[in-house]
């Protein structure tokens, strides 16, 4: 049951990300990829794995930077 679970994360990862990529406003595409990365990183998780883990994460903050810290 365990397994299936983390492949309903992963799957749900990737398709949130490639949408994330089919966004013409950059506000809603780092919305939608920071949300893929955070399940990304939640299946790194349950994985243990960490460079995926890392790699999602900082997607995630440079995300964040971009839309809360970083104002046009």
């Amino acid at each position: 049951m365990k397994e299936n679970l983390v492949e309903w994360v992963g799957y749900a990862a990737m398709i949130t990300l490639m949408v994330s990529f089919m966004m013409k406003d950059i506000k809603k595409l780092r919305i939608i990829n920071t949300v893929g990365c955070l399940l990304f990183v939640a299946y790194g998780f349950l994985l243990g794995s960490y460079p995926v883990i890392i790699t999602n994460a900082f997607i995630s903050l440079v995300n964040f930077y971009y839309l809360f810290i970083k104002k046009d």
